[in-house]
């Protein structure tokens, strides 16, 4: 994937990495990246499990709709804040401004590529009245009490997971589905698997393309969460047509991957 374009720069001129990378190897500059990244990474240990273990008592004591949308609200606060540290700090950079456009959607088929790890606050961190959908040997994680009371989907038998997803839409709930099933290595979009457009079309719900670029590795396929990436994080989204799903599902998966290729591998 191409670099992000880092928002702090002017239209058409990138950044100068040299001059980044010299700034940020000076010691006192890389000691405060490093105290700050760990800082974060403890932040959101904290919250992540300490929200967790409190939404998983509310999950099963709350009305449905009222806990998804506390649970959706929480999630999406929460992205927001750990996204506004890492930038106060000075270690990440992001335009996200095209996903504003998108606040008020209901009942749309997000369909994100799948950078790394960091991808779901991103996109968290813009998409109220969202749910995704998690695997099946992940469901009973207490670590996972936040998602399951804000209504995202276990990912088990296709037709179940099908109709679920789709209730979720008519519902006035957003689906965030990355079509490659998994993170894939810099610099490459691995190939679409189909179901979103089965659920898109059974929910007669149109599909939004949405793109995300960065420049750095971290937390890409084979990455740890404790390891030191370069400074600054930065990424980007952008967003493609809104769609729906006209013919067969595996045709307009394929269309769509030719239309993520065609952007993100652009010189």
């Amino acid at each position: 994937m191409k670099p992000a374009a880092d928002p702090f720069f002017r239209a058409g001129e990138p950044p100068d990495d040299g001059a980044i990378i010299a700034v940020r190897n000076r010691p006192l500059r890389w000691l405060w990246d490093t105290f700050s990244f760990y800082l974060v990474l403890t932040i959101l240990a904290l919250c992540f499990s300490g929200w967790s273990m409190l939404a998983l008592p509310l999950s099963l004591g709350l009305p449905r709709r009222m806990g998804q949308r506390l649970g959706q609200a929480a999630i999406n606060m929460f992205f927001g804040f750990f996204l506004a540290t890492m930038r106060g700090l000075g270690i990440a950079r992001y335009d996200l401004s095209a996903l504003d456009t998108l606040r008020d959607a209901r009942g749309v088929v997000f369909v994100a590529n799948h950078l790394a790890l960091l991808d779901i606050l991103l996109l968290g961190s813009r998409l109220p009245r969202t749910v995704c959908i998690i695997k099946a040997g992940l469901w009973n994680n207490p670590l996972l009490g936040g998602g399951r009371l804000a209504g995202y989907i276990r990912n088990d038998e296709a037709m179940s997971l099908t109709r679920r997803s789709a209730e979720a839409l008519r519902e006035g709930s957003n689906l965030l589905i990355f079509p490659e099933g998994t993170r894939q290595k810099r610099g490459q979009l691995g190939p679409f698997r189909p179901g979103f457009a089965l659920i898109a079309r059974q929910a007669r719900a149109p599909v939004q393309a949405i793109f995300i670029e960065s420049n750095s590795p971290y937390l890409s396929k084979g990455w740890p969460l404790w390891r030191r990436p370069a400074f600054p994080l930065m990424y980007r989204v952008t967003l493609g047509p809104r769609q729906h799903v006209e013919g067969r599902a595996g045709a307009f998966s394929e269309a769509l991957r030719a239309a993520f290729l065609a952007r993100l591998q652009a010189p």
